[in-house]
């Protein structure tokens, strides 16, 4: 590849970030959390093939009520999710939000 093809192509990849990021979050983080939920709650014939094969799927940002679902409802396959991230909720299923800064508290694991 040229210089300035690697150059062209470098600016368009930062272009092409600069939008992304301009893009809103919460539809993003609303549109993962749905593939996770699906996943978690739903999955197909070959995503539980790949958990079978020793595939471990990371579920970030879900709902701890969503978390104790999963263990009531998916026990069976717990070996193959992780949970990092999880919002706390309140007992409505609000979420919870720090009083001082606005933000969505998460569990802390200690690691």
């Amino acid at each position: 590849m040229k210089r300035t093809d690697l150059i062209s192509a470098r600016a368009l990849v930062h272009s092409l970030l600069g939008i992304c990021c301009l893009a809103p979050m919460t539809g993003a983080a609303v549109d993962v959390s749905e593939i996770e939920l699906r996943r978690l709650f739903d999955p197909t014939e070959t995503e539980l093939a790949a958990e079978s094969s020793g595939r471990i799927y990371i579920y970030e940002g879900l709902r701890d009520i969503d978390v104790r679902r999963a263990m009531d409802e998916e026990f069976d396959r717990v070996e193959s999710m992780m949970f990092i991230r999880t919002r706390k909720t309140e007992d409505t299923g609000a979420l919870v939000k720090d009083p001082e800064t606005g933000v969505f508290e998460t569990e802390d694991d200690g690691c």
